[in-house]
């Protein structure tokens, strides 16, 4: 990954010409001391091991992190959209892969001078704390996901979508069902029977395979309960 990083840092090279951060604006500095960064569909932003030197935030399209398993399986770790942080971690390297699902845009940032902007700043300081506890409360949400049935997986998983996409009841899923179903720790045949099943019981319809309208959050919810 020597040229991968190469490039993040001849983008962050690019981006100290930036004009100073005003205080208390995480995302701000974020967007005023990153480098937009074009990554294509299935292109890797950085690889499980990796050193991790960099944080990101999703501009445009949406960014998986995944790992593969000891057996060959792969295991998605999170799905980020318009506007989310990606690439906070607890180590000096990357515990996941990160991916591009389709054409994307990424604010690329050195990670010590983002520390070094908290350490100076309060107000980021406390933002990048809280940054920081909301991906972890997330990964751990997760993990209660994984112990649940296939039926509250799924269910608490397009509500979770139509949560962070807000478009009325219809969902627009960025994500294929292979990459729904590492997710969640299911099949992909388990998933699209599972979706069939909430369709059956009215809860959702099925326009096609990346759109789904939610047609009954309550029944969704107590699924999920």
């Amino acid at each position: 990954m020597l040229r991968q990083t190469a490039y993040h840092a001849g983008a962050f090279k690019q981006a100290t010409n930036s004009p100073p951060v005003r205080s208390g604006e995480l995302l701000g500095a974020i967007e005023l001391m990153g480098a937009p960064m074009p990554f294509a569909r299935n292109a890797e932003i950085y690889e499980e091991g990796d050193p991790a030197e960099y944080l990101y935030k999703v501009i445009e399209g949406t960014v998986r992190t995944s790992k593969l398993l000891a057996d060959g399986r792969r295991q998605v770790g999170g799905f980020y959209l318009p506007g989310d942080v990606f690439g906070l971690e607890t180590g000096d390297e990357h515990a996941f892969s990160a991916e591009a699902i389709a054409d994307a845009k990424v604010l690329v940032i050195k990670r010590s001078a983002l520390i070094a902007l908290a350490d100076r700043d309060p107000d980021v300081a406390r933002q990048l704390w809280s940054v920081t506890c909301r991906e972890l409360g997330r990964v751990q949400d997760h993990i209660l996901l994984l112990i649940k049935s296939a039926q509250e997986r799924v269910a608490a998983f397009l509500l979770e979508m139509a949560e962070r996409v807000p478009a009325g009841n219809a969902v627009d899923l960025p994500m294929s069902r292979q990459d729904i179903a590492d997710y969640l720790g299911l099949t992909i045949e388990t998933v699209s029977r599972t979706l069939s099943r909430l369709e059956h019981l009215s809860a959702i319809e099925l326009p096609s395979s990346r759109r789904i309208v939610l047609r009954n959050r309550s029944a969704l919810s107590r699924l999920n309960a």
